[in-house]
C-alpha cells in the first residue's frame, strides 16, 4: 500500500482527476481541445498541489529551511518534473496564457493565509471565502481551459460552471469538515469551521440540489439525454459518500474515495457518451 499511499500524499491522484474534468468538460460540450492539454493540466495542478503542501508544512513546522527541504526532497523533484512539462505545454498551447494566469492568480489567493506574512494571515479567518474560493479555482480552470478558444454556446458553459461549483463545494466541505479542528488550533478558518455541523448538514443538502439542477438543466439544453441516468448516479454516490463522511474516516477514504469522485464523475460521462 505504500505505492498507493504516496500517489495519494504527493497530489498524483488528484492531478489525474483535474485532468478528468477538463475531458469531462470537453465531452458534454462537445468540443475537442487538444491532449497536449489535458496532460499540461495534470502537470499544472501536480506542481500547485505540491507546492502548496510544502508551503502549508513550511508555515507549521519549526525545523529549518535545509533540514525541512531535505524531508520533502520527493515533493520537490516532482515540482520540478511537472513545471518542465507544464512550461513546454505553455509553449505548445501558448493561446492559454491568459487563462493559465487567471487560474495561478486564484490559486495563489488561495494560499494567501499560509503566506509568511502578518498582513496575509490576517486573511485566515475568512472561512466561507476560503471554502468557495477553492471550488471556484477548480471550476474555473476545468472549464475554462478546454474550452478556451473553442466554439460553444455561453449558455451550457454557465449551466455547466454552476453544476461543478456546487459539486466541487460538496467535496471541499467533506475536507473542511475532517479538517475543521486542526484548523482552528492553527487559526485557520473555513465554512466548516464558520458554522455548526447541523447548520452545515442544511448547507450540504443546498448544494446537492442546486448541484442536481444544475447538472440536469445542463444534459437537457445540450439534448444528451443518455447523460442524465449517469449524471444522477454521480449525484447519488455523492451523497451516499458525503454520508460516510460524517463518521471518522481514514486517510484512503478522502484522498481516493472523496477526490474519486472527480473521475468517477468523468467515467460516467464517457460510458454514457458510448451508450
Amino acid at each position: 500500500m505504500k505505492w498507493l499511499r504516496f500517489i495519494l500524499s504527493h497530489s498524483i491522484f488528484i492531478s489525474v482527476c483535474a485532468a478528468a474534468l477538463c475531458y469531462q468538460t470537453s465531452s458534454l460540450l462537445g468540443i475537442n481541445p487538444p491532449v497536449m492539454l489535458y496532460l499540461m493540466v495534470f502537470s499544472f495542478t501536480l506542481a500547485g498541489y505540491n507546492m502548496y503542501w510544502l508551503l502549508t508544512r513550511y508555515s507549521l513546522s519549526s525545523a529549518g529551511t535545509v533540514k525541512f527541504f531535505s524531508h520533502n526532497i520527493s515533493n520537490v523533484l516532482l515540482i520540478f518534473v511537472s513545471g518542465i512539462i507544464a512550461l513546454y505545454g505553455l509553449i505548445t498551447l501558448f493561446y492559454l496564457w491568459p487563462v493559465l494566469i487567471a487560474g495561478m492568480f486564484l490559486t495563489g489567493l488561495y494560499s494567501m493565509p499560509l503566506w509568511p506574512f502578518e498582513w496575509a494571515k490576517k486573511h485566515r479567518r475568512f472561512g466561507l471565502l476560503k471554502t468557495s474560493l477553492l471550488a471556484f479555482t477548480w471550476s474555473f480552470i476545468t472549464i475554462s481551459l478546454p474550452v478556451y478558444h473553442q466554439a460553444f454556446i455561453f449558455v451550457d458553459v454557465l449551466w455547466l460552471f454552476f453544476a461543478r461549483f456546487f459539486f466541487m463545494m460538496m467535496l471541499c466541505s467533506i475536507f473542511d469538515s475532517r479538517d475543521s479542528k486542526i484548523d482552528l488550533l492553527n487559526n485557520l478558518h473555513s465554512l466548516a469551521t464558520d458554522v455548526s455541523k447541523s447548520a452545515l448538514r442544511i448547507i450540504m443538502i443546498v448544494f446537492f440540489i442546486l448541484f442536481i439542477f444544475a447538472g440536469i438543466q445542463l444534459r437537457l439544453l445540450i439534448h444528451k439525454p443518455e447523460q442524465v441516468t449517469a449524471f444522477i448516479f454521480t449525484g447519488i454516490i455523492a451523497l451516499w459518500v458525503y454520508r460516510l463522511s460524517l463518521k471518522p474516516r481514514g486517510y484512503v477514504f478522502y484522498y481516493f474515495v472523496v477526490d474519486g469522485l472527480m473521475l468517477l464523475s468523468a467515467i460516467f460521462t464517457f460510458v454514457a457518451g458510448y451508450l
